[in-house]
């Protein structure tokens, strides 16, 4: 099963990018998309495969805090 969390694009250097996932930050190739510094992407196996609106972003990170919590309080 793959989960696509929104990661932002905290910087660039040719087709490689760090991004961040709230506070973990990787590198993804981001040859396949025109993503840019503030974007948010999703990203498979290494390769940011798509772009996110940031609003859209925002909203499943905020629901992705909501699980945690919820787990985290034993519901």
């Amino acid at each position: 099963m793959c989960l696509a969390v929104p990661a932002e694009v905290k910087s660039i250097d040719g087709h490689m990018a760090t991004v961040d996932y709230g506070g973990v930050r990787r590198t993804a190739n981001i040859s396949l998309v025109e993503a840019k510094v503030g974007d948010y992407v999703i990203v498979h196996a290494g390769y940011a495969i798509q772009v996110m609106d940031r609003e859209e972003a925002e909203k499943t990170l905020e629901l992705f805090r909501e699980m945690l919590d919820l787990e985290s309080a034993g519901a």
